[in-house]
């Protein structure tokens, strides 16, 4: 019986304001590798990282105007 790999969680993923507000896991991830829910604050500075998994997460278009 061979091992199934496991789940590999991209580096990097650029999401638009639609998507806000930003969460890891997304729901393009594996749901059985899933860890715990976290949200991201992401338009102030444009980027943002899951601190579980180390996904990478870029805002397209950059910071959103008005946010601090």
């Amino acid at each position: 019986m061979s091992n199934p790999s496991p789940q590999t969680y991209p580096s990097t993923i650029e999401i638009t304001a639609d998507d806000l507000p930003l969460h890891c896991p997304n729901p393009l991830m594996d749901p059985a590798s899933w860890h715990p829910r976290v949200f991201l604050s992401i338009e102030a500075s444009g980027e943002a990282m899951c601190p579980y998994c180390g996904t990478r997460y870029i805002l397209k278009g950059g910071p959103i105007a008005g946010h601090h």
